[in-house]
This record gives structure tokens, sequence and C-alpha cells, in this order.
């Protein structure tokens, strides 16, 4: 299992294994349960894989990444004029994922509307896209995600109980890094491998005492956070090997060592919180290196183009159509992949989702 991206010998993980590529033969919907940055999404890629599906799409949403009012036109399609900025026809992520599979992460952030017309489509395989009187016949493997209590969510009337059981038919708890701690060594050399094939760079080097102390920590952020945490400690490292100090400052004890003020403080904090400020140290000069080049090459061709500032306001662009062309670029770059505009763009999957409602993209 390891072309799927799963990394460990624990006596949990090959029992995950196991069931993995079994249900991966069916078309039985899957539910995944695990902290943010277990790697559920890793999972479900493995059974999408194993699964007679495996050369068909597996298209990915994060439920908790798309304002409530844009989800249900994202998951079924709209026709033009639905709403206010569909000024096209639009397949939605079930038409995108047909004969394959739908990953639905953070499921249990899906508004009870949306959860209704979901349940239809599992129950009937048919749609109705927005504005639309035609189903469309889908057929679509469900793979859901969440890092709740899907039975709590029931009771507390935040989710549905007919759509739970319909979700519920296998379910993979995968548990969290601090429970198999004997696969954190074979992920640091999965990790330190990857940077180097990426990087093409040599494989970095970690001392035992560091790898005592990686194995030592309880990892709140999970898989995730080992996995920043390493790629931040090459980037600060001066001399190729990692050591316990090369660690030690970018870990989230409950007491922080506050010696050196040029490196991170971390608090008990949210695992959203440790995932953002992981890399923010090693980025941020980067970042900067990269504005100043945008910065001066834009004002080179402003120089060349103006002629010792001989231009007249026609010529100057509003900053909401320079903000509307970046996005459409980046979607159609992106083949309107939202998570990767996103990504190219420097913003949230949330504030593209505003801004493509916004700008009627």
């Amino acid at each position: 299992m390891e072309n799927f991206g799963i990394i460990g010998k624990s006596k949990q993980i090959k029992d995950l294994i196991d069931i993995t590529i079994q249900v991966a033969q069916s078309d039985i919907s899957v539910l995944i349960y695990g902290e943010s940055g277990v790697g559920k999404e890793v999972f479900a890629r493995a059974v999408h894989e194993s699964s007679k599906r495996a050369n068909k799409k597996l298209v990915s949403v994060n439920c908790g990444a798309i304002p409530e009012g844009i989800l249900e036109s994202e998951l079924f399609g709209h026709k033009k004029g639905s709403f206010t900025g569909a000024i096209d026809d639009r397949r939605g992520y079930f038409e995108m994922a047909d004969k394959g599979t739908l990953f639905l992460d953070e499921i249990a952030e899906m508004p009870l509307t949306t959860q209704v017309k979901l349940l239809r489509v599992l129950e009937t395989g048919e749609l109705l896209p927005l504005g639309s009187e035609i189903s469309k016949t889908v057929d679509v493997r469900i793979i859901a995600a969440t890092n709740k209590d899907l039975q709590t969510e029931v009771d507390a009337k935040k989710f549905r109980k007919d759509l739970y059981f319909r979700l519920k038919a296998v379910t993979l708890f995968i548990p969290p890094l601090r429970e198999r701690k004997e696969d954190i060594s074979l992920l640091v050399n999965h990790f330190l491998n990857s940077y180097s094939n990426q990087n093409r760079v040599e494989v970095p080097k970690i001392n035992n005492e560091a790898l005592n102390l990686l194995n030592d920590y309880d990892w709140p952020g999970n898989i995730r956070e080992l996995k920043n945490v390493l790629e931040t400690a090459i980037a600060l490292s001066k001399t190729g090997i990692l050591n316990r100090e090369s660690f030690i400052n970018l870990l989230s004890y409950p007491t922080p060592k506050a010696e050196n003020r040029n490196l991170p403080i971390h608090l008990q904090r949210s695992n959203e919180a440790l995932d953002r400020e992981m890399i923010l140290g090693a980025l941020i000069e980067i970042k900067k290196d990269l504005n100043e080049l945008k910065n001066l090459a834009y004002l080179t061709n402003v120089s060349e183009k103006t002629e010792e500032n001989n231009y007249g306001l026609d010529e100057i662009i509003p900053i909401d159509k320079l903000e509307r062309d970046a996005i459409k670029r980046a979607l159609i770059f992106t083949k309107d992949s939202k998570r990767k505009a996103a990504n190219l763009l420097g913003i949230s999957e949330r504030t593209l989702y505003r801004k493509i409602k916004e700008f009627g993209l």
C-alpha cells in the first residue's frame, strides 16, 4: 500500500490495509473517521485505486471549505440563469465523478438542506441540477470522511440519521499517530526521501537523538504536523543533518521555550493553527523574495510601457478587474480545480468560492 501513500507497520495500519483492499472490490459506501491530519484522504485514494473504478476519476470535495450557498451548485451543477452569477451551464462534482469515486471530506459540515439532496442521489442515482427540470443519472461511489462523531451530530439534529446510516455501510477508523508510534520512524524516512526527490537534493540525515524526540512527542496534528515539522526543520538546517535542536522549537509543548525569539513560540493550539504556523518561519523569507521580484518586474514593465510616466487614466486597471482576471486565469490553468487554483493564488478555498460568486465566474 506504499504506492498509495499508506506508510506503517503497526497492527492498526496492517488491519486497515486489509479492510481497505477488501472493501475496494465492491461499490459500497465507506465512511472514514479520524482526527485532522491522520491521512483520511490517503485511505480514500487507496480505496479508489484498488477498485474497479481505478481508471476513472477520483473527485475530492472539502465540504467545510465551500460556503453553504455554493455547495449545492458545486455538487449537483446548475443551469444558466438559475441564480445571480450563473452565466453558463455548469456540471457539478457528481457528474465529474461519473463512473468513478466522489470523496466528500468534512461531511459533517454539509448543511442539512444539501444532505437531503445527497441522500436522494445515493438512493436513486439521479440528481437535479439547480434550475433544471430534467434529472440526470450518475454512477458514483461515495467515500465520506469526518473528524467528528456523526452519531453525536445525529443526536444533536445536525446530521440526518437516514444519510448517516446510508454512509456508514463500512466504517474505517484511522488511529492518531500517538497511538501507533512504531510508524513514526517509517514516516520520517518516507518524508525525508520524498523531500529529496521533489527538490533533487541529497536525502537529509537525522540522528538518533532527534528520532527519539520525534517518537516521544504526541503529534496533536498527526501525520500532517510531522510532515510540516520535518520540512521546516530541513529548510532551516544549515548543515543538512537534523538533530534534537532542529526540532525542539517546532513542537507545541505546553510550556514553550522562549530563549530564541527569532523562532516561533508554540502554545497548545488547534491543528489548523499548527498546520499554518509550522511552515511560516521557513517560507516567510522566500515569500518576501518573490514579492520583491514581482514588484521589480511590475515596475520595470510600467517604466517601459509608460515612457517616463506619460500615461492617462484609461491605462489604470481597477483592482477588482485584476483580481477577477487572476482568478479566471488560475481556474483555466488548473482546469477548474478549486483547490489548486486557491493554492496558486495564495488564498483559502473558502475565499476563492466567495470571489467566484462575487465575480460571477
